[in-house]
């Protein structure tokens, strides 16, 4: 097979697709979502290409059907419809003040002003200046808007050192997104991406009718590579590298179910270096974590064998940070078992790979000593 450019650090859908780079079809999931829902959230780790995913999703409904050539999509879309997108992206912000998140959004809105030539009125609180964007773009096309939010948490989980902060963006947010319920009627379709996951309550508490797919078993392969797309859209690029060596270095990942996924920034970059000691994980985890585990104490044996429950592994509580939780949506454990205690579901949480196992105990051993009576929810046998 004929070797193609690796799209490491590329999160445009059209640059890939026309400077013919590797891309692994997800297509075929986006059209399901698309039929069978509104309103979606994912959480995944970085490097699971979150950013692609709903970049191709705005090439979709914008009807940039050359570029979707060969995709399972193709053949099933309507491509005689195009329609408004709003994507926003929250992360890569300082969040040091109460202000940073706002200015960050109204420019963005500014942005999508501007590219689809509205003019909303004079310049308001970036709540309104949404709810009036919406509207008028589907005022103005006669179709219903599409909202896409890359990193919808960021703002909160950057700000996790400056509570008053990290509490006024998420209020903030709370009622930003709220906006999306309230403009419905002008609203075709919406998805939310991130790294973390909070309740809905905390943060989506005005999208009362939104579906969470982490955790669905038809929606696991959504982001990451699996076992078959490495086989397919990778062959050339295995040639030398053991497969079992490559599954230990950047698989090992599991949502749903007893698929296993590789974190595509890590296999791009062992393509890349054509060698199992990289470190793109430090590119991933966020700059805040190894302060935390630190600061608690957290023993790295004590990783590799935690349990806890349903909403512990989803949801992020701002005022009270789970280590698990953290760790689960960081991608620095995976789920590697279920459990049924008293009529409960349980899971077990691991370490997915060799990569994140020496990252963590490298670095958490250069903060000195670990207390290790720190087990988390460690459970023997």
């Amino acid at each position: 097979m004929t070797r193609r450019k690796l799209p490491i650090g590329i999160q445009t859908f059209r640059k890939i697709r026309e400077e013919g780079c590797y891309y692994v079809d997800k297509t075929a999931y986006l059209a399901r979502l698309i039929d069978g829902g509104k309103h979606y959230v994912l959480s995944r780790p970085p490097g699971f290409g979150k950013s692609l995913l709903l970049d191709t999703l705005k090439e979709l409904f914008a009807g940039s059907e050359p570029l979707f050539a060969g995709l399972a999509v193709h053949d099933v879309w309507d491509w005689s419809v195009r329609r408004p997108v709003v994507r926003l992206s929250l992360g890569g912000g300082a969040f040091r003040d109460k202000s940073d998140l706002q200015r960050m959004v109204a420019d963005q809105l500014e942005v999508v002003e501007t590219e689809a030539a509205v003019t909303v009125g004079p310049v308001r609180a970036p709540d309104e200046r949404l709810r009036r964007l919406i509207r008028t773009l589907h005022e103005r096309t006669g179709q219903r808007v599409v909202v896409l939010v890359d990193d919808y948490e960021r703002p909160i989980l950057d700000a996790l050192n400056i509570p008053e902060v990290a509490r006024a963006n998420r209020d903030f947010l709370c009622g930003f997104y709220a906006v999306v319920k309230e403009c419905d009627a002008h609203v075709r379709f919406s998805f939310f991406t991130g790294a973390g996951k909070f309740a809905t309550g905390n943060l989506f508490s005005g999208l009362n009718n939104l579906i969470d797919i982490t955790l669905d078993a038809r929606d696991s392969a959504i982001c990451g590579y699996t076992d078959a797309d490495l086989d397919s859209t990778f062959a050339s690029e295995l040639h030398g590298l053991g497969r079992d060596e490559v599954r230990s270095w950047c698989g090992g990942y599991r949502w749903a179910g007893d698929e296993e996924l590789y974190n595509p920034l890590g296999v791009l970059r062992l393509f890349r270096d054509r060698k199992l000691d990289g470190s793109w994980f430090d590119a991933a985890a966020p700059a805040f974590l190894i302060d935390l585990l630190r600061e608690r104490g957290v023993d790295p044996a004590a990783l590799d064998d935690t349990i806890c429950d349903r909403s512990t592994l989803l949801f992020f509580d701002l005022d009270a940070v789970v280590i698990e939780t953290l760790l689960f949506q960081t991608g620095c454990t995976t789920i590697t078992g279920t459990e049924d205690l008293g009529g409960n579901v349980y899971y077990r949480l691991g370490y997915p790979n060799r990569e994140v196992r020496r990252w963590l105990n490298e670095r958490l051993s250069r903060g000195g000593a670990v207390d290790p009576a720190q087990t988390l929810g460690r459970r023997d046998g």
